[in-house]
């Protein structure tokens, strides 16, 4: 048994309706382990992206906690979260861009501040363009390149620095079948190394790539298989 690197502990989010607050999270509790690919599966709109972000404690849940490697990170003040997420590699849905710069500054970017000194910001700006397949528009503008050329831009920004925590939302959205074996490569790749790597998805390509699934409905989740 894989041990647990991200924990969800009844967990609660409420966000409002047309009549009435209505749960995107209701008291759901989930463990997702280190080096394994997890899957949150479900149609658009149930809540996927918003689970992901209360896993990068981008969203304080209303009830419950989460937990990394043992850790209450959900209850920490904002400055220890923010510190905490240098270790989360989060690709959005629609990746958003700084469009005056190249596609390997904008994948450098959140290394600058971290690294001894520009060189190594750009090395690892590098390796992660590579695995993400995107290594060939390094020297563009993201104005110049294709809606399925942007997300694997993003996912290479989810992976510079080989994060601990790789969470990913609808990664294959906008690829065909060559780049869904290039996104499957580059998370099962930050698995194998011991990253927490949790995928919300619909597509059915990534069914057999997920070591575990767990299916969000109406604001519960469980296990999907």
């Amino acid at each position: 048994m894989k041990k647990a690197g991200l924990v969800l502990d009844r967990v609660s989010v409420c966000r409002s309706g047309a009549d009435a607050p209505h749960p995107t999270l209701d008291c759901v509790s989930a463990s997702f382990p280190h080096g394994a690919v997890s899957a949150i599966l479900g149609p658009t709109g149930v809540g996927k992206s918003t689970l992901l972000h209360v896993l990068a404690a981008l969203i304080r849940p209303d009830e419950g906690r989460v937990y990394a490697h043992g850790e209450p990170v959900s209850s920490w003040i904002a400055a220890h979260r923010d510190r905490w997420r240098r270790q989360v590699g989060l690709g959005f849905q629609v990746p958003v861009f700084l469009d005056g710069l190249t596609v390997l500054e904008n994948v450098m970017a959140p290394r600058v501040p971290l690294e001894p000194g520009m060189r190594a910001a750009v090395d690892q700006a590098r390796v992660a363009l590579e695995a993400a397949g995107a290594m060939h528009l390094a020297d563009r503008h993201l104005s110049s390149i294709s809606g399925g050329e942007r997300q694997r831009v993003g996912l290479a920004r989810a992976l510079v620095g080989c994060p601990r925590y790789l969470l990913l939302d609808e990664p294959t959205a906008h690829q065909d079948d060559a780049g869904v074996h290039i996104v499957v490569e580059a998370f099962e790749a930050a698995a194998r190394r011991g990253a927490v790597v949790v995928v919300a998805t619909h597509d059915h390509r990534l069914s057999l790539a997920t070591d575990l699934a767990w299916r969000l409905d109406e604001g519960l989740l469980a296990e999907a298989r």
